[in-house]
């Protein structure tokens, strides 16, 4: 990607030099309850993988392999030349994703309200409660905010065996294709149905929720290689081998040798990569209903 001279986003919250950012003062939301807690149910949904059951009882999962030894807190102190540059990469895409976002917003007759991106080290806080580097990137509908770790980034690209920062770029599109969910309603919507419908399909809206934001991305994808020596067709490639990387049959496979596909909550590699395509090649919102897709 050709990202250095462009314009930076002024939403992004770097804690990564910060002193503390310690222990939980809050509780993290329940299921129960109105307002947060109608869309508790996806608050911490990870991108790369994890349990519904598992977010059910406030204990979120990590890729397998990907495990860290991060501190509990951050540890504070200068960010090195090479942070300094990772957090403007950040900065860039994320502009670029509001640009998008902001015209098709307003192709809808609507105003898009940009998400904050809060880069951390070790562990940080959240409307959603207390974050730590194992939880991985994640979208809190709380504070509207996306919570990424990339040192986390850097250890799932070791383990997962995709590369290059085209895949970063993904994963930041990815999750403020949650933040647009949010802002349509879809989010509630969904955690509204799967409190009355067993683990089963409740685990199916989570695939269809998180393809839709696969689709999202690709949409995000469509407009900036349109950019002018922004994004080129490796980089494409590295979008597509990174969402290949995530998908639920091939960890599963790598975990435990075996797959479990009522247990999927994001997809296989093939739904991941159809459903980033497909936003890719059309570019129309549209065209990304998951829910009443016959075939994801």
């Amino acid at each position: 990607m050709q990202w250095q001279g462009r314009r930076r986003s002024t939403n992004v919250e770097d804690r990564r030099g910060a002193g503390g950012g310690g222990g939980f003062t809050g509780r993290r939301a329940g299921i129960a309850g109105g307002g947060l807690g109608a869309v508790a149910l996806i608050v911490l949904y990870l991108i790369f993988g994890g349990d519904l059951s598992q977010i059910l009882q406030g204990s979120p999962e990590t890729v397998p392999g990907t495990e860290t030894t991060s501190l509990p807190a951050q540890s504070g102190g200068e960010l090195s030349a090479s942070d300094q540059e990772m957090g403007d990469f950040v900065s860039v895409v994320l502009a670029d994703i509001e640009d998008v976002w902001g015209a098709r917003f307003k192709a809808m007759g609507r105003t898009y309200r940009e998400p904050k991106l809060v880069l951390f080290s070790g562990a940080t806080e959240s409307a959603c409660g207390y974050a730590s580097a194992a939880v991985g990137p994640f979208y809190c509908p709380g504070d509207e905010k996306v919570y990424l770790d990339l040192a986390y980034f850097d250890d799932m690209q070791r383990q997962l065996g995709f590369e290059g920062d085209f895949a970063l770029a993904y994963v930041i599109a990815h999750e403020v294709g949650h933040h647009i969910q949010n802002q349509l309603g879809i989010m509630d919507e969904v955690s509204s149905l799967q409190q009355r419908v067993g683990k089963t399909q409740a685990n199916d809206l989570s695939v269809r929720l998180e393809l839709q934001a696969d689709f999202l991305a690709g949409v995000w994808a469509h407009y900036a290689r349109k950019t002018q020596g922004f994004i080129d067709t490796a980089d494409i490639e590295e979008g597509m081998n990174a969402a290949s990387a995530v998908g639920d049959d091939r960890i599963q496979k790598q975990q435990q040798g075996y797959v479990v596909p009522d247990s999927f909550t994001h997809g296989t590699s093939a739904q991941r990569v159809r459903w980033f395509r497909k936003g890719l090649d059309t570019g129309d919102i549209e065209q990304g209903d998951t829910f009443n897709a016959a075939r994801l």
